[in-house]
Formats: structure tokens, sequence, C-alpha cells
């Protein structure tokens, strides 16, 4: 009898988040707010230079820097390949590393801000009328611009060390939908849960970093053992990081059937924790 009473909230807590995780709603809601969610992406953006005399010029000298030392590191010192190719392109697993660090970078910045996302806006909380669901999509907004011009390095780069540019490239926007979904969900659950748990701040950076060394980033798929791939296959980053590469770098389509499974799970991974957090968001002024 205690084990259903003490089940007993959590088991409303997931009925309420499934009530409200209404993608009607929630299109609606952020359509009502675009403009609102426009100005603090900018703002969020500008903020990030702000008070430096080059400003939004950094976000393409970051990228670059560290390109340009991948390049020296991993090509020139470890004289690395992808595969046991040896005429391999001067400068193609730099651009491969560079392909996967993108999405990964994106997905570890919103999960590593989320737990502080609402403890860091007190002003925002406590405003009743103040929508807080859009604080996840301004970080994502914010985090995909940055990715964006890293992007753009990324192909003017393969200009200059393969020689062309992948028109499959012109894809890329279908890889993003999952990796946002599945960032955005994530985002909001932590977001709401960090409230509450200050821990999480302390845990998330950790658990990024072992997802890091668990997702084929600076290492081929082909070199995990096969009774570790198990773990790949259930990775949503690994499929993410593939796609990326295979549009990006060596002009392949991706798998579409495992796209639309890997989309369709994140897009209900991202419904249910936009329903955890509008569910969550009416305590958080009694918390903070």
């Amino acid at each position: 009898m205690s084990a259903q009473i003490k089940a007993a909230p959590l088991l409303n807590l997931f009925k309420g988040a499934l009530r409200l995780a209404n993608p009607v709603k929630m299109s609606r809601n952020f359509w009502q707010h675009r403009s609102l969610i426009k100005q603090m992406v900018q703002r969020d953006v500008g903020q990030r230079y702000k008070g430096s005399i080059l400003g939004l010029v950094w976000s393409v000298i970051t990228p670059l820097v560290m390109l340009i030392i991948y390049t020296f590191v991993f090509t020139v010192i470890f004289k690395g390949r992808w595969t046991i190719t040896e005429n391999a392109p001067f400068g193609e697993y730099t651009l491969i590393i560079f392909a996967g660090l993108i999405p990964f970078n994106l997905f570890s910045e919103l999960a590593n801000r989320a737990p502080i996302l609402m403890l860091n806006s007190p002003n925002f909380v406590k405003k009743v009328v103040f929508p807080l669901e859009i604080l996840p999509l301004i970080a994502a907004g914010s985090a995909t611009i940055t990715s964006l011009i890293s992007i753009g390095l990324l192909l003017i780069f393969s200009l200059i060390f393969l020689g062309h540019i992948a028109p499959t490239a012109i894809f890329l926007p279908l890889i993003y939908l999952p990796l946002l979904f599945l960032s955005l969900g994530l985002s909001w659950f932590l977001s709401a849960l960090g409230v509450y748990f200050r821990d999480f701040a302390q845990i998330i950076p950790l658990v990024t970093l072992v997802l890091f060394f668990m997702t084929p980033i600076v290492y081929p798929p082909t070199s995990i053992p096969p009774s570790f791939q198990w773990i790949v296959t259930l990775n949503p980053l690994a499929m993410i990081v593939s796609d990326f590469r295979n549009l990006l770098i060596w002009n392949v389509f991706f798998p579409t059937k495992e796209w639309v499974i890997w989309t369709s799970l994140t897009g209900i991974f991202a419904l249910l924790g936009y329903g955890w957090f509008i569910w969550s968001k009416k305590g958080f002024a009694d918390v903070i």
C-alpha cells in the first residue's frame, strides 16, 4: 500500500505531462510568441559577445581556429585517417571529426545549459504572463545559429581540402530535425528538473562528457567491438553524427527508414519534454 501511495504523485506527474503534450497547442503557442522568440534569440546571440571589440565576428573566428588546430593536430602530428586508404585527401580526417563535432556541440550546449536556464532567469520566472517554455527554444535557436556558422566553414574547407562541396548538403535541414527534437526535449526536461534538483547542473556535464566518447566522433563506428555495437544502435546521436558526415563529406544520402524512425521518436520525446515542462512550471516561482 505504501508503495502505491508513493507512486501516485509520480504517476499523476506523467499523466499531467502526457495531457499537456499537445503538438497543436505547442505549435500555436510558439507561433503566438514568434516575435518575442526572434527578438530574444537575437539578444541571446548578441550577449555572448557583448562588450567585445569584434562582437559577432568571434562566432566565425572561434570555429575557424578550432578547425585549423584540428587540421594540424590530427592530420600533421597524428597523421590520422578514418580508413586505411593511403590516398585520402589532406584534411579529410579533420573535416570528418569537425562534421561530427558540430551536432554534438549543439546538443551538449543545450544539455549543459538547461539545468540552470530557469535559475538564471528569476525575473522571467516570477512574471506570471511570461511564457517560460520558450526559453529552451531560444537557447536552441542561438545554438543553431552558431552551428550553422560552423557548417559554413566546413563547406568552405571542404572546397579547399576536397575540391568540392557535397551536393547532398542541401538536405541538411532534415538532419537538424531529430537533432533539435532530441536537444529540445532534453532541454525542457532538464530545465524543469534543474529548478528542484540543483545537482543536475553538476551531473549533466559529466554525462555529456561520457556521451562524447560513446558517440563515434573521433573514431569510426567500425572500430567498435561487435559486443558493444548495441551502444551505437541505441544512441540517437550516433545516427545524427553519421548522417551529418554522409551529407557534408561523402555526398551520401542518409537511410530514409532510419531517419523516419529516429525523427518520430525524438519528436515524441520533444512533446513529452514540453508537456513535462508545462506541468512543472507552475511551481517554479515558489522554489526560485
